[in-house]
């Protein structure tokens, strides 16, 4: 099925519609882009393979420059008064079939004076239009095949940079998921590696105080603390009180008084 005709008129920027076809065959398969000069296999008959295609487009590109309206056919009028003429024909049909009909203004061409068309044509000169410069080629004419998909959602299963674009975006999301996946095990394994005793259980995420192996009086109350043990051997224990710690600590160390000989 054929989803986009490109139009052009012999004598005005054939080589523009030459380069449009050529990009938009690339990237959506010669199948869905017609374009006279290639579509129309040696043999077959120009008139009749014509009229298929316009029959089946569901988009026309009239590629238009600056002498469009001003090519003379044979009789040395414009060619596009003339009835049989293929240019108009081509659009008239697509006009008349109801198709999108979009036309692209090479260089310096400007919007169709509907006063330089035949009545049958008027209507091109309503319909909104894309530009096409020789210089900005390749951004105009990946604006011109991104529009093509938006107004045509059948191209996107052969849109072959959209399926690029879509293939870099999974690989940067894999890659992305996989270094944030090797930054969890590190963190896991370093968790694992380094907490060693303390008071509770780590599951999940770290919040509040952890304490590690103390070696001395810790306080993770509210108020004094006051610490007056007796030790036989060196200040190793650890006393604690629950709240906020709000207030200040007080020590007293004392050793066991030994007992006297006649205690024995």
């Amino acid at each position: 099925m054929t989803d986009v005709f490109v139009n052009y008129r012999t004598g005005d920027e054939e080589s523009a519609a030459a380069m449009i076809a050529r990009e938009l065959t690339r990237r959506f398969g010669e199948d869905r882009i017609f374009f006279a000069s290639n579509s129309i296999a040696p043999g077959r008959r120009f008139p009749s393979e014509l009229v298929k295609a316009m029959e089946k487009c569901e988009a026309l590109l009239a590629v238009i420059g600056p002498r469009w309206a001003e090519v003379r056919g044979a009789d040395g009028r414009p060619a596009i008064e003339a009835e049989q003429d293929w240019t108009r024909r081509e659009i008239r049909t697509a006009l008349d079939r109801g198709a999108l009909v979009i036309p692209v203004l090479v260089g310096k061409a400007t919007r169709i004076d509907r006063t330089a068309l035949p009545e049958d044509l008027w209507e091109l000169a309503d319909c909104q239009y894309k530009r096409f410069d020789h210089r900005n080629a390749g951004s105009d004419l990946t604006a011109l095949g991104d529009t093509l998909v938006r107004l045509l959602p059948e191209l996107n299963s052969s849109d072959r940079d959209g399926q690029t674009a879509r293939d870099r975006k999974e690989a940067q999301f894999r890659e992305e998921s996989d270094r944030d996946s090797g930054h969890t095990r590190m963190r896991t394994r370093d968790v694992d590696q380094r907490v060693d005793g303390g008071i509770g259980n780590l599951n999940g995420d770290l919040s509040g105080t952890f304490v590690n192996k103390p070696q001395g009086p810790v306080n993770t109350g509210r108020g004094h603390q006051y610490n007056a043990p007796h030790f036989e051997g060196d200040n190793t224990g650890v006393q604690f009180t629950a709240g906020d710690n709000s207030g200040t600590v007080h020590q007293r160390f004392e050793r066991e008084r030994r007992r006297s000989d006649d205690g024995r």
